[in-house]
C-alpha cells in the first residue's frame, strides 16, 4: 500500500493569535509523532501547491473568495468572527491546504499512490459555500472532490467525516447532489448550531451523545454508515479526520481512543477496496490536545498504510 503524505511549511504562517486553540503547533505535534514512530519515513512525502482560483471557484463564488481577499489584514489580525481570524498569511496557507487535496486527488487517480493524507491547516469543513466560519477558509475536501468530478469524472464521491463538529460547510456545498454521499459523525447538540437534523437524501448524519464511547460510536458507524456506502459504491473515497473526538481533545465530550480512528480508517479502506480501486483522499479537520491529536494521526495513518494496531501504540 503506497501512502502519500502531503503538507507544507506554508500552512505554519496562518496563525490566530497565541491563545488560539487552531494553531501552527498542531502539525508540528504530528509531524514529531509520526517520525518517532518511523511512520514518516514510510510514506511518500511531498509539499502541496496552492489550489487555483478556478479549482477554488468549483465550491465557493467568485464574490465570496473577493469578500475574503478584501478582509485580508496587511499587518496584525482581523476577525471575521469571534474565533475565525486572518493575518496576511491566512489565505496563502488556506490555498494550499485545498491544493493539497486536489494534489491527493490526482495522486489517486493516476496511480501514483493509493491514498494520501494531507497533513494541513487551516481545516475546512466548516466554510460554506459563501460563510467562511469555525476555523476554515476554504472548503478542502469540497475542492477536492470538486476537482475529481470535473477532472476525473468522479460519479460517485463519498466523504467520511469523524469529528466532534458537523461538517456544515461540506453539506452546505452538496446538499440535495446525488453524486456526492456525506456520511458524518458529531456531538450532539453541539456547534455549528446549523444543518444537526438536515434531511438531505445524500446525507448521513451520526449523531453521538456527550460521553459516547468507542463501542457505541462503531455500533452506530456500522448500522448507518455502511448500508448507505455499500448501496452508493462510490469510485473515490475522501476522509475529514477531526481527531477533536478523542476522549482527551478539550473541544468536546466525545470519549473515543486511537483504536477508533484506526478502526473508523480501516472501515474507509475496505469500502475504498471493494469499490474505489482502493482510491482514498484523507485531510486533516480538527484535534487540538497535541498529544491525542498525534496519537490519533498516528493510528490513522497506521490504517492507510495497511499497518496493524497494536494494543498500547
Amino acid at each position: 500500500m503506497i501512502t502519500a503524505y502531503l503538507t507544507h511549511p506554508d500552512c505554519s504562517l496562518h496563525h490566530m493569535g497565541p491563545e488560539h486553540p487552531e494553531s501552527p503547533q498542531r502539525l508540528e505535534a504530528i509531524r514529531a509523532r509520526l517520525s518517532l514512530a518511523g511512520l514518516l519515513q514510510q510514506t511518500m512525502q511531498a509539499d502541496a501547491k496552492e489550489a487555483s482560483r478556478d479549482a477554488l471557484i468549483r465550491v465557493h463564488p467568485i464574490r465570496h473568495l473577493d469578500a475574503l481577499d478584501k478582509c485580508l489584514p496587511s499587518e496584525g489580525i482581523a476577525a471575521l468572527d469571534s474565533e475565525t481570524l486572518m493575518n496576511p498569511d491566512s489565505l496563502k496557507a488556506a490555498r494550499v491546504a485545498a491544493g493539497a487535496v486536489v494534489k491527493g486527488v490526482d495522486q489517486v487517480f493516476k496511480r501514483q499512490a493509493d491514498n494520501v493524507f494531507c497533513a494541513v491547516r487551516p481545516p475546512g469543513h466548516h466554510a460554506e459555500a459563501t460563510d467562511a466560519m469555525g476555523f476554515c477558509f476554504y472548503n478542502n475536501i469540497a475542492v477536492g472532490a470538486a476537482h475529481a468530478r470535473e477532472t476525473y469524472g468522479a460519479k460517485r464521491i463519498a466523504i467520511l467525516d469523524f469529528d466532534v463538529h458537523q461538517c456544515n460547510g461540506t453539506i452546505d456545498i452538496f446538499k440535495d447532489q446525488p453524486d456526492v454521499l456525506i456520511c458524518t459523525s458529531f456531538q450532539y447538540p453541539f456547534y455549528p448550531w446549523r444543518y444537526l437534523r438536515s434531511e438531505w437524501k445524500n446525507v448521513v448524519n451520526t449523531p453521538l451523545e456527550a460521553g459516547t464511547e468507542g463501542p457505541e460510536f462503531r455500533r452506530l458507524i456500522e448500522s448507518q454508515w455502511l448500508p448507505a456506502l455499500h448501496a452508493f459504491k462510490p469510485d473515490l473515497v475522501m476522509i475529514s479526520a477531526g481527531f477533536d473526538a478523542h476522549r482527551d481533545d478539550p473541544m468536546g465530550d466525545i470519549c473515543l481512543d486511537d483504536e477508533d480512528f484506526y478502526w473508523v480508517t480501516h472501515l474507509a479502506m475496505e469500502i475504498a477496496t471493494l469499490y474505489a480501486d482502493n482510491r482514498v483522499v484523507s485531510v486533516l479537520e480538527g484535534g487540538y490536545n497535541p498529544k491525542s491529536l498525534g496519537s490519533g494521526a498516528e493510528a490513522h495513518l497506521k490504517a492507510l498504510l495497511g499497518l496493524p494496531f497494536k494494543e498500547g501504540d
